[in-house]
């Protein structure tokens, strides 16, 4: 990051977010990967083809990310292979197949699962929408931590979520002996189901204000200073997309992880042929309440790197939790969402009966 900031490069990734299926085995109500028919869940992106977008996109970070990524049968190769290649590779699961893959995969310093946790179990299992599943997926945990692994928690708060409740699950979770905690504000998938419970910008600051207040010092954070405290509300900051591109079974995803306008058929297409100034919150409607860490995380790390004793303050002193917050972005001049979904899967539905799409086909789910 360092070497490319001196030489000038605006925009170069940080994170690469794979997909490799959408396919899950939970139906949750604010996720919208699932929502597709059986000729898109049925896809695989093969072990080739994951490399190649791990070498095309050069990110030193890979987040194997989906659906559920343990549904892939090939995703122990794809960990492997990665992992030769130098990167960082963090396998995001809800946990339910863990135990059972487990003997799949070898301890790495450079890998670790991240196992989604949306809070407590009666939390947790609402936001799954299935009973049982916190219980489980704590299980692998404990497991995975005997065996060695690395495990770190992801978790996305929604309107629901209460500040001292999120931090006895945070106390919980810490005292368990989890790696690291990642943490973001739900993001309003077009396609989720639920779309009554996505936190707004000011909903969102006052409940970290609040959660932070009660103890940030003694947990672990998979995630920088500067993000925690602009989640805070006191960092005016824009959302750099590029830094966490995805690539999935459609291709090389427009804009980002979270909105899906579009797709490119390489990474440097993707880079090049991007309007990026048409996205971001105070540019696009879709985009205003978003505050989620694949958007805004790159900028953070970006500040840290450019202001390094600003982000040792924050480090230090802690993340600020009352006072006035910082200018939030104005709305006036974005442009109207365009919601253009259903035309994107037709064209999908109809390359997945050419043979030439380049993507493996399966006749039933894995």
């Amino acid at each position: 990051m360092l070497g490319r900031h001196l030489r000038g490069i605006e925009r170069y990734p940080l994170v690469l977010m794979l997909e490799p299926l959408f396919r899950c085995n939970l139906a949750c109500a604010g996720c919208g990967k699932i929502d597709y028919p059986d000729v898109i869940l049925n896809k695989r992106l093969s072990v080739a083809e994951c490399l190649e977008a791990v070498e095309e996109c050069g990110a030193p970070i890979v987040v194997l990310a989906g659906g559920e990524p343990l549904l892939h049968r090939e995703i122990d190769a794809i960990v492997r292979e990665i992992l030769k290649r130098k990167k960082f590779v963090y396998l995001c699961t809800n946990a339910l197949l863990l135990e059972k893959k487990l003997d799949q995969f070898d301890p790495h310093p450079d890998f670790a699962w991240t196992v989604h946790l949306d809070g407590d179990r009666a939390e947790h299992d609402r936001v799954v929408c299935q009973e049982g599943v916190f219980d489980r997926a704590s299980e692998a945990i404990a497991v995975a931590k005997k065996r060695g692994f690395r495990v770190n928690i992801n978790t996305t708060l929604f309107d629901t979520a209460e500040p001292e409740r999120v931090a006895r699950f945070f106390d919980w979770v810490t005292a368990m002996g989890v790696d690291g905690i990642t943490v973001s504000p739900g993001y309003a998938y077009e396609r989720a189901p639920d779309q009554d419970h996505f936190l707004n910008r000011r909903r969102t600051k006052e409940l970290f204000r609040g959660v932070f207040s009660r103890g940030s010092g003694r947990w672990s954070f998979n995630q920088s200073s500067l993000f925690l405290d602009f989640l805070a509300g006191n960092q005016s900051y824009r959302c750099t997309p590029w830094g966490n591109p995805t690539r999935n079974v459609f291709g090389w995803q427009r804009p980002c992880y979270l909105l899906g306008e579009g797709y490119a058929k390489t990474f440097k297409e993707l880079m090049d042929e991007t309007d990026w100034d048409a996205y971001g919150t105070g540019n696009y409607e879709k985009c205003a309440d978003c505050m989620v860490h694949s958007g805004y995380e790159a900028t953070a790390v970006v500040d840290s790197v450019r202001h390094p004793l600003k982000a040792l303050g924050v480090a230090l002193r802690g993340i600020r939790v009352s006072g006035e917050m910082a200018a939030e972005i104005p709305l006036d001049r974005q442009r109207p969402a365009v919601y253009d979904t259903p035309r994107q899967v037709a064209e999908a539905i109809a390359r997945s009966s050419r043979r030439d799409d380049g993507v493996e086909r399966v006749s039933r789910p894995h």
